[in-house]
């Protein structure tokens, strides 16, 4: 019996396992992801080559929750609370030599300013210049990413939005009835601590209206 049937199978008891199997694992998806595909009777997972060696009771978990994801269903198991549990660690297990100073200076700041410095630091790294996610926090590779449209900002604006990642890094997720919440009710009363949230945000909000505007005018300058 393969993993994945066997994961299926403690998964949906009552269910028989119809299809054909196929599992790889991998270098082109990033450290420690995965995912799933169905096409007609073929059920694929494919996963990160750093997944090859980690327990199979902790994979089991993870095929589990990409089965629940896949047949839209809810559910908890054993094996994924283990798999959930490894993933808020899996930060131990990575490297941390991605580190951009400007960041570094900003998670420094503000891990001494509201979390007595005791937030382990993860990597740091700038991103592409989106307006739509301005930052990220994965689990899978303990990195920061930050849009890149903050680095002119004032040191205020970018270290709320370092606060804010630094609030995933911190609080992790909660996993309830086969789905995962990043923004807890300690998350949410943690980030409205920060000193006149409200106001920042308002700004930040001001900051996209006026890149979008920007864009327009330089076009009619230039054609």
């Amino acid at each position: 019996m393969n993993l994945i049937q066997e994961s299926y199978e403690r998964l949906f008891p009552e269910k028989e396992f119809s299809y054909n199997a196929k599992m790889e694992y991998n270098r082109r998806l990033a450290p420690f992801n995965a995912n799933i595909a169905l096409h007609r009777n073929v059920l694929s997972v494919n996963m990160n080559l750093q997944w090859k060696d980690i327990d199979e009771e902790i994979k089991i978990g993870l095929i589990q929750h990409l089965l629940l994801k896949i047949f839209r269903k809810k559910g908890m198991t054993q094996n994924i609370e283990l798999y959930n549990n490894f993933t808020k660690n899996i930060h131990i297990l990575t490297p941390k030599d991605k580190i951009d100073p400007q960041l570094e200076i900003s998670f420094d700041r503000v891990n001494k300013l509201f979390l007595e410095s005791s937030l382990e630091k993860p990597n740091l790294c700038w991103g592409t210049d989106s307006r739509r996610k301005l930052a990220h926090y994965n689990f899978h590779n303990d990195t920061i990413t930050v849009s890149t449209i903050f680095k002119e900002a004032a040191p205020h604006v970018l270290d709320y939005v370092m606060y804010h990642e630094m609030l995933h890094k911190h609080f992790k997720f909660e996993h309830n009835n086969g789905r995962s919440s990043y923004h807890s009710p300690a998350f949410k009363a943690a980030e409205r601590q920060y000193p006149e949230y409200q106001e920042i945000e308002k700004e930040i909000t001001g900051l996209i209206r006026g890149m979008k505007k920007k864009p327009a005018s330089l076009w009619r300058f230039f054609r």
